[in-house]
């Protein structure tokens, strides 16, 4: 063991992340205690040397409002400690959908957020950031960021596990997405129309998918939140007389009842990239995390 080997740190929370991404990245695993005192402050403390080495905390952003004040009081304490730098692997970007101001007086939270995140961290990797809006992080990041895109995944589990499938996308704006799985994976591929009346009133419309009455609906999106669109296209899928479809999501962020709901609504099956820890975890991003995280500290080194 060698002091010249990034160090990798978890979050509460993350530490099966952690374990998986050192011992793909080739990293050590070290030790950090976080906990609060009675008053609800936070209280910190590495328990592992990290002067002269380079520290990767792990941090998936699901519910960010309880990760963000330590993970920049750990980052802060890292560099105290006489750390090279500070990165971030964090497989779940949060703040991404409010991207403009819908409203009059609304904030614009996903570039608050990236200005935070900015300042307590050197980089970032991350996967599949939902960028509706814009269209690369750059945009409101002003440190490094790597992204890993998990469509191939996808598309490889797709190919390998559903019988015919015909892929499903959520919206016009998913057009270029699922193509590109559907593609990947040998499979035709369908777009929604959808319009959205609130949080969880959703309305969609079915295109003509008679041709395709033999498949297997495979329903893909990179966020399953309410699960609003999938109930809704599973009830009029199996209505109108097709198999039960295969859900995929890349990041479960799952509103309390979802997952369960979207299950009762007649879906074969829900899986999702380990991005979050969930139940329905089918699909591994450790390897896509490795190699940003790889190509990070590649451009830190010393030429």
């Amino acid at each position: 063991m060698t002091a010249t080997r990034p160090m990798i740190l978890p979050l509460p929370g993350n530490e099966a992340l952690a374990a998986s991404l050192a011992g793909t990245a080739g990293a050590e695993l070290g030790r950090v205690t976080v906990r609060h005192f009675p008053d609800g402050e936070t209280y910190v403390k590495i328990e592992s040397s990290v002067e002269g080495r380079e520290v990767v905390l792990a941090c998936t952003l699901h519910r960010p409002d309880d990760k963000v004040l330590p993970l920049a009081f750990v980052a802060a304490t890292a560099r105290e400690l006489g750390a090279a730098g500070v990165g971030l692997v964090a497989p779940y970007l949060a703040y991404m959908r409010q991207d403009r101001r819908f409203r009059a007086g609304e904030g614009i939270t996903s570039t608050y957020f990236a200005r935070l995140l900015s300042t307590a961290v050197a980089w970032i990797v991350t996967v599949d950031p939902h960028l509706h809006r814009r269209t690369n992080l750059r945009e409101i990041y002003s440190i490094p960021t790597t992204v890993g895109h998990a469509a191939p995944l996808l598309s490889e589990w797709i190919a390998e596990r559903v019988q015919r499938p015909v892929l499903v996308g959520p919206d016009a704006e998913s057009a270029q997405w699922v193509n590109a799985v559907a593609g990947a994976a040998g499979a035709p591929s369908v777009v929604l129309e959808k319009v959205r009346h609130g949080d969880r009133d959703v309305e969609v419309k079915l295109p003509d998918m008679d041709r395709w009455r033999e498949h297997t609906p495979v329903l893909i999106d990179d966020i399953i939140s309410t699960a609003g669109t999938m109930i809704e296209t599973v009830r009029r899928l199996r209505r109108s007389g097709f198999a039960a479809p295969v859900c995929i999501g890349v990041h479960p962020v799952f509103a309390p009842g979802a997952y369960e709901e979207l299950l009762e609504s007649g879906a074969r099956e829900v899986v999702t990239c380990n991005t979050i820890p969930h139940v329905s975890n089918g699909i591994d991003v450790v390897p896509l995390l490795a190699r940003g995280l790889t190509d990070q500290l590649a451009r830190l080194a010393p030429q």
